[in-house]
């Protein structure tokens, strides 16, 4: 039988345990979106995941909003990643870097752009600034020139994280984000080759997946989804109708892993829905491993494992207060709480200063 600490083989990549770390957003970098040293210190401690999936990382200015998220797009930036990615590996640790464009969720306070998107829409929620949070804009509609550029930055961002020394990628394609946004019939509106059916609103994330691949290899490739439910006011009338097939068209691509976020009636983060959770369809026809997240417990998440429901699970929340949390939940030990003021404040503060009853992480 096959256990939540067991090795599995995510693509090229040997994972020591089936305990992953989901990207988590922590705001330490620079208002230039320049990694930071303590941020080498924060995933090095974390390291003994069977993965860390890297906080979301910004492919250009355009498509980063956060206030203090870093970015790969400049070779600065590529320079300031490699100690970061070096601090894990010497911890014999695997981290790949998620790319992120945030589509209509960013403020031009932030990047001095006009937000973007597959349509003009509007958030209702308020959004990260420099400022505090303020009300959306409005984005304005991609062109098909827009979408080639953006395909570009993809590609760009790729090569970066490899020549930071990342393990490999994973496309952001969650959390109403720009891919997710293509992805739902309640954001995208668009009646060209992008807009309208499912295998239109697939388009782009195949687009963006095709050309990761060509770059990084199909074995260094992943993608997020969060196929059901709401997600910063991005939704989908028929989830099932999009994201099934989506998931067919990257098992195609044979990437090395997908992961999904999946909402339920009592989560606790980006909504609860009652919309069906997806990972029985997908899983019947993605045939790679499948690595699910979302409010699991130590027993949830081996079960899980045990039953072959999922291939892997990530944490997010307790991976911020539990730098060995591998070691915790093998050993069912308590958990330490994780501060929320702390979530995306600079400094050590809720970020480095966790404890570990483990030394070694």
């Amino acid at each position: 039988m096959v256990t939540l600490f067991d090795p599995i083989q995510l693509g090229d990549i040997h994972a020591a345990n089936r305990v992953i770390m989901a990207p988590l957003t922590r705001a330490r970098a620079t208002r230039d979106h320049i990694p930071t040293p303590i941020m080498a210190e924060y995933y090095a401690q974390r390291s003994s995941a069977g993965l860390i999936i890297s906080e979301a990382v910004g492919i250009s200015q355009e498509g980063l909003g956060w206030p203090y998220a870093p970015g790969i797009w400049s070779q600065q930036q590529v320079e300031a990643w490699k100690p970061v990615v070096e601090a894990v590996h010497k911890k014999n640790g695997k981290i790949v870097a998620q790319l992120w464009h945030m589509g209509r969720m960013v403020h031009s306070s932030v990047t001095g752009l006009q937000p973007v998107s597959c349509s003009p829409t509007t958030p209702s929620e308020k959004l990260h600034t420099y400022d505090g949070k303020q009300d959306a804009e409005q984005a304005r509609e991609l062109t098909k020139q827009d979408i080639e550029r953006i395909l570009e930055e993809y590609e760009r961002a790729t090569r970066n994280a490899l020549a930071a020394g990342f393990d490999g990628v994973q496309i952001h394609a969650a959390n109403g984000y720009l891919i997710d946004e293509f992805l739902r019939d309640s954001t995208n509106l668009r009646t060209d080759s992008y807009g309208g059916s499912a295998e239109n609103r697939i388009r782009f994330l195949q687009d963006v997946a095709e050309r990761v691949v060509a770059i990084a290899g199909a074995g260094k490739t992943s993608v997020r989804l969060s196929p059901n439910g709401e997600s910063q006011g991005c939704i989908d009338s028929h989830p099932e109708h999009v994201f099934v097939p989506a998931a067919c068209m990257l098992n195609t691509l044979e990437i090395a892993f997908l992961e999904l976020r999946e909402s339920s009636p009592d989560g606790t983060f980006f909504g609860q829905t009652n919309q069906a959770k997806l990972h029985g369809p997908i899983k019947n026809v993605f045939h790679h491993p499948l690595i699910l997240n979302q409010d699991y417990t130590r027993e949830d998440a081996l079960a899980a494992v045990e039953t072959g429901i999922a291939d892997a699970i990530s944490f997010g929340r307790n991976f911020i207060a539990n730098p060995d949390l591998v070691y915790r939940l093998e050993n069912d030990l308590p958990l330490n709480q994780d501060i929320v003021k702390t979530w995306y404040s600079q400094g050590q503060a809720g970020y480095t200063d966790y404890s570990a009853l483990n030394k070694e992480g």
